[in-house]
């Protein structure tokens, strides 16, 4: 997002934003994540299911304790097990909008926003007026009377976000904020979600497992496995560069890890992917499965990969047909209903696959 400052930056400019080092033991699980955010800025946390998203958001929000490590924000010091120091939850400028909104069925849409301020003092008058204001920039001035039960799912996602904002929060938290929206509603809430960030001066931290919602909402990403961080950067750079195979199939790519010497990069296996690229050392080639062409028998012609694998299965993806292929280079390849037809592709079959070296994409690992 234009407005933001420039992503991908770790530092937090004058102590001010997030400074956080997040340690959570759990019987089974540690959570160990640094994380930092300049004010602006949106950075969206991507991992599979259990990676240790929603522990490092509840422990920002006060809700988990940490076991070590700090949480700074706007240079203030909101918890440090090491000096005893921890700010409940209701005491930090947080505002959290939560996968279900969470919103109280019994009050309206206006009370609902007006909870916050009403919390922090506010009179009940000054704080209507204030969720007034607020319900009127998410356009939904004419529901301020319609209990939660009477709202549809985007607008409930709005009157969820209007009550994390009517706090003025210098941290505001989303956990999977447009997971309960059907595909429809959820296009135009991801929409009016992104303008709204751009408008937050302070750090927004969102958690998700799309990576459509992170790539649109976010300047940054940071993806975390197992509770620790596997790659951070601009949502294009992790697109374009991914560093493990979580990334790359919800990117969509072919990724292998090996050793590259010039043009060649040798597998652990044995096999060699050539690529435009020239390297020396530990690399990653990432190509998109509609670069792999599928023959009946090995092709004649300019491709510099070929290989003879095996079809494992067939799904539909979108209109076209993505083979499953295993062998000396496992790989996705994507094809037209015509072509799988005319190749007779079936489980069990076996194929020939080529990559062209200038559709492969090579960096150091």
């Amino acid at each position: 997002m234009t407005s933001h400052p420039a992503s991908g930056s770790h530092g937090v400019p004058g102590g001010t934003g997030l400074d956080a080092r997040l340690r959570v033991d759990r019987a089974a699980f540690t959570l160990d994540l640094a994380l930092t955010a300049a004010p602006g800025e949106v950075v969206a946390l991507l991992g599979p299911n259990g990676a240790g998203k929603s522990t490092a958001l509840r422990a920002l929000a006060g809700l988990l304790p940490l076991g070590a490590g700090h949480l700074r924000l706007d240079g203030e010091v909101l918890e440090d097990p090491a000096r005893r120091l921890h700010t409940p939850a209701e005491e930090r400028p947080v505002g959290v909008v939560f996968q279900d909104y969470l919103l109280f069925p019994h009050l309206s849409a206006l009370d609902n926003v007006a909870f916050g301020p009403r919390c922090r003092g506010r009179s009940r008058r000054e704080a209507r007026a204030e969720a007034a204001g607020w319900l009127e920039r998410m356009g939904l001035a004419e529901h301020a009377g319609a209990r939660p039960g009477r709202l549809s799912g985007g607008q409930a996602q709005r009157v969820a976000l209007a009550r994390a904002l009517a706090v003025r929060p210098r941290l505001l938290l989303l956990d999977e904020p447009l997971a309960a929206l059907d595909a429809r509603t959820r296009l135009d809430v991801r929409a009016q979600l992104r303008r709204h960030l751009a408008e937050f001066e302070a750090v927004a931290v969102l958690v998700t497992h799309d990576p459509l919602d992170a790539m649109v909402l976010a300047d940054r990403l940071v993806v975390i496995e197992d509770g620790r961080e596997v790659q951070s950067g601009l949502p294009a750079e992790i697109a374009r560069r991914p560093r493990t195979d979580y990334i790359a199939r919800l990117v969509g790519l072919n990724l292998y890890r090996g050793t590259a010497d010039g043009h060649r990069v040798t597998l652990p296996d044995g096999a060699v992917l050539t690529t435009d690229e020239h390297l020396a050392g530990p690399a990653f080639v990432a190509f998109p499965p509609s670069a792999v062409t599928l023959h009946p028998a090995r092709p004649e012609g300019s491709a510099r990969n070929v290989w003879e694998l095996t079809v494992a299965g067939l799904d539909l993806h979108g209109d076209q047909v993505r083979a499953d292929l295993t062998g000396a280079v496992p790989m996705a390849a994507d094809l037209t209903p015509a072509a799988a037809a005319e190749l007779r592709l079936a489980p069990g079959a076996t194929v020939w696959a080529a990559v062209k070296a200038a559709q492969t994409h090579a960096y150091p690992a």
